[in-house]
């Protein structure tokens, strides 16, 4: 099994790729430098074979198109593809003797040294699959893994793809070299046989994973206090199918200048802006995209990060309306989301790009993709539409919200410490009992201070 990608400053002890050689795992932990043994991704060679789940050749047509532009993308080169149903997956393979033979020789004759399958595969079948074909095999999950890590930027999200590419790595240790069943020595008369080189090298992955769990956690805490100094303002979630146009909407938005080019995953930090017109008081997130089959790693590893997700007052759902396969991309959104607990968040749809089409969908038809959810169909890069797009999630995200005159006393230091905390103060004026604030927030929030405060009519 090849899992290909490069090591990172900030982890260089830790072994990030395995290029099906036990040297370069061992010397990675050993503390020396394994770069002689690693071969350079540009001499990658890959054939590329999406499995469709369906009969629909559009379908067909855009799952083999997604792969190969994520294949692109890791930085390999692509000399050949094709779209191969499978209508009874073999268990030791996945595609069966006679067919996994076939693909093999159409990837040599298009010189191919890998072949590339869209589909998860175990390490038995990986291991299977390289045996029957004699050629280096990488699954879909691996492919969006160095995806994953070309676009980790800051401390969090290497340490967070590091953990899922070393899970990943974890169960296939028996596949990376020769003689990992080898035993090593044990002490002098002791009982029992000493570790074998593959036992040795998985514990020593589960203490890496160990120290980097605890590293995201620490991290998850920081973020989770800078969330709390902003319990009074109202949180935004921009969330969607990956390369969906959500940093580019977060741009025209907020004034920011986040890095918005055309790639899948080019945002894996959530990145949180406020928005101070249109009403302001607003915090808008932008979050790490979506894709069909996103691996159980990354979403258990990207969990702290998508705490924003949950966290936040409004879902900001946003589509790329040009895409054929828009459908299938809210499809996708919508079962992550209830994964991740967040399917009750009230939603706003953002049908996007619509300076790509020449005749818009029918308001019946976006009414009902939407799923009864109030949207928008608008262009990222028509200010006017962005800046209506502005007002309408400010008035959603605060919909909830009302206005209340409260006189606190000066005595209640909890019930002015629970005023800041859960509303925005509009006003405030002192008088010798105490002092009256003009505030507004969620309603339920008000209810708790119409018990403790004295309202005035």
């Amino acid at each position: 099994m090849r899992f290909h990608s490069t090591s990172v400053a900030e982890h260089a002890e830790a072994p990030l790729a395995d290029e099906g050689r036990l040297e370069a795992l061992t010397l990675r932990f050993e503390g020396r430098d394994p770069r002689r043994l690693l071969a350079s991704r540009a001499d990658n060679a890959d054939y590329v074979v999406s499995i469709p789940e369906g009969d629909d050749p559009r379908a067909r047509a855009a799952q083999l198109d997604e792969i190969v532009k994520l294949v692109t993308h890791q930085g390999d080169a692509v000399v050949g593809c094709e779209s191969l149903p499978v209508r009874a997956p073999s268990a030791r393979t996945l595609l069966g003797k006679g067919a996994a033979l076939a693909v093999a020789e159409r990837a040599r004759a298009a010189g191919a040294n890998m072949l590339v399958l869209d589909r998860e595969l175990s390490p038995s079948q990986a291991r299977n699959l390289e045996d029957e074909i004699d050629m280096a095999v990488c699954d879909r999950e691996a492919v969006i893994l160095n995806v994953f890590l070309r676009h980790a930027r800051t401390r969090r999200a290497r340490a967070q793809v590091e953990i899922a590419q070393l899970r990943y790595l974890r169960p296939r240790i028996r596949g990376v070299g020769l003689s990992m069943d080898q035993q090593t020595g044990g002490m002098a008369r002791a009982r029992g046989p000493g570790e074998t080189a593959s036992e040795l090298l998985a514990r020593k992955l589960d203490g890496r994973i160990a120290h980097l769990e605890e590293v995201v956690a620490s991290l998850a805490t920081s973020a989770e206090t800078q969330r709390g100094g902003r319990a009074d303002l109202r949180r935004v979630a921009l969330v969607g199918y990956t390369n969906a146009g959500k940093t580019s909407l977060m741009n025209a938005l907020t004034g920011a200048e986040l890095s918005a080019r055309d790639a899948p995953f080019e945002t894996l930090d959530t990145t949180s802006r406020c928005l101070t017109r249109h009403g302001g008081a607003v915090v808008v997130s932008d979050t790490v995209g979506f894709i069909r089959r996103l691996p159980e790693r990354l979403l258990t590893s990207f969990a702290s990060t998508l705490a924003e997700v949950t966290a936040a007052h409004l879902l900001v759902i946003v589509v790329d309306v040009s895409d054929p396969e828009r459908d299938l991309h809210v499809a996708t959104t919508d079962r992550v989301l209830t994964e991740l607990g967040a399917a009750a968040v009230p939603r706003l749809y953002v049908w996007n790009k619509a300076d790509r089409l020449q005749i818009p969908p029918s308001r019946r038809v976006l009414d009902a993709a939407s799923g009864g959810h109030p949207w928008s169909l608008v262009s990222s890069r028509d200010p006017t539409q962005t800046a209506e797009l502005a007002r309408a999630v400010v008035a959603r995200a605060r919909a909830d919200e009302a206005t209340l005159t409260v006189r606190v006393p000066y005595a209640d230091a909890r019930a002015m410490a629970q005023v800041y905390s859960t509303c925005r103060v509009l006003e405030s004026r002192a008088d010798e009992r105490g002092v009256w604030l003009t505030v507004t927030g969620p309603e339920a929030a008000l209810a708790a201070l119409r018990g403790k405060a004295r309202v005035r009519a």
